[in-house]
């Protein structure tokens, strides 16, 4: 499912907080919620089959 560029942007550019499962902005180093330093970028691949 192709989409174009500036959805792309708004739907992956963000961070996931791997303790809460939070969705940060892109620029933040801690957890907005439980502010955890461990984040990770969105993945923007499916982890399916």
């Amino acid at each position: 499912m192709a989409r174009f560029p500036e959805a792309e942007a708004r739907l992956f550019n963000k961070k996931i907080c791997m303790r809460c499962n939070a969705r940060n902005a892109i620029a933040a180093i801690r957890c907005r919620k439980c502010n955890s330093g461990d984040l990770r970028t969105k993945a923007r691949e499916s982890r399916g089959k």
